[in-house]
């Protein structure tokens, strides 16, 4: 198995992106292929102790910034990291996917022209594996499709059920809708719309999901469009990171309560772990004809590590043939 990393891609690259890549390389048994500019992954590759057989370079001397525009990158740097890896997974069957935590636009969009979409399916979206009070669920889309119609939440519905199976091993997967009330009549009229179009096509969907009930676990998979996707997950990271600092700020107030904070300490770093981003790696890009897997553009070596493991999971389960198959 060959995986293509973006060794320019993230805040930390290109030390924590090759970092995770060693990592992974102990751990796993994969080749990876790293893109970006050569020099500069060889001066760190020069620190590393890892197995020379199974590390590619393949230089490419543009970078695409985190807040560079997606379309215009897409034109004016066609040898950035993100389009020649893409275009790697797209011309050779020697490649099995492709992982970035560069610009999230830009890899959509170079996902989009270069590897085109799968038959049936017009919008790509991106799922993320959420942390519950039970096990996860599947929140998608998060970024991709920010004006979708009706029937491309279906075909992001139809995705994330064989996600949910495939590769989170969930049976029969709950599938609930994103929405201001329970209630099928709640909602604009796009909602009552989609509502409609989930009944008479997901024989598993159990109706509106509130968004107080997204972390509860009573839904295996959550739909909804890139916009409102997208500012639930930086709401609940910025929460997450709030509530850490507040709970730090009032336990050092009381000698007390550090003492008793002491005595959680393994509880809650395994509450911390569970919340951790890093821990489950990326999120897949669903819909495009390849594998497609974009990291947090803060991902540190653990996080580019548990990426890799994500996609070799679904590498292994065959998900794009899967997913061809269901959406047809």
């Amino acid at each position: 198995m060959n995986i293509i990393l973006d060794a320019m891609g993230g805040d930390h690259a290109p030390y924590e992106i090759i970092q995770g890549a060693v990592q992974a390389l102990e751990e796993f048994d994969v080749t990876i292929t790293l893109v970006g500019i050569e020099s500069r992954i060889r001066a760190e590759l020069s620190h590393q102790d890892y197995p020379k057989d199974r590390i590619e370079i393949v230089h490419a001397p543009d970078i695409i910034g985190m807040h560079d525009s997606a379309v215009i990158s897409l034109r004016k740097k066609k040898n950035s990291s993100i389009s020649v890896g893409i275009r790697l997974l797209k011309e050779s069957e020697k490649y099995d996917a492709f992982i970035s935590a560069g610009n999230t636009g830009a890899v959509v969009s170079a996902s989009t022209v270069y590897l085109r979409m799968l038959p049936g399916v017009e919008r790509p979206a991106i799922g993320l594996v959420l942390p519950t009070l039970k096990k996860f669920s599947f929140l998608i889309d998060v970024g991709a499709n920010i004006d979708p119609k009706p029937k491309h939440l279906l075909h992001s519905a139809l995705m994330a059920n064989v996600y949910a199976q495939k590769v989170l091993n969930i049976t029969n997967p709950r599938i609930g809708l994103l929405n201001i009330g329970a209630e099928e009549t709640k909602g604009s009229d796009f909602m009552k719309e989609t509502h409609k179009l989930f009944s008479e096509n997901l024989p598993n969907f159990s109706g509106n999901v509130e968004a107080n009930e997204i972390y509860k676990g009573e839904y295996d998979c959550i739909i909804t469009d890139g916009y409102t996707g997208n500012i639930v997950i930086k709401i609940s990271e910025s929460l997450m990171e709030a509530a850490g600092s507040l709970i730090k700020r009032e336990v050092r107030k009381v000698p007390l309560a550090m003492w008793g904070a002491f005595l959680m300490k393994t509880r809650l770093s395994h509450i911390k772990k569970h919340a951790d981003y890093s821990e489950y790696g990326g999120a897949p890009l669903l819909g495009v004809n390849g594998l497609v897997m974009i990291s947090h553009g803060r991902s540190n070596a653990k996080a580019i590590k548990n990426a890799i493991r994500a996609t070799i999971h679904e590498v292994e389960n065959n998900i794009i043939s899967e997913l061809i198959r269901e959406v047809n």
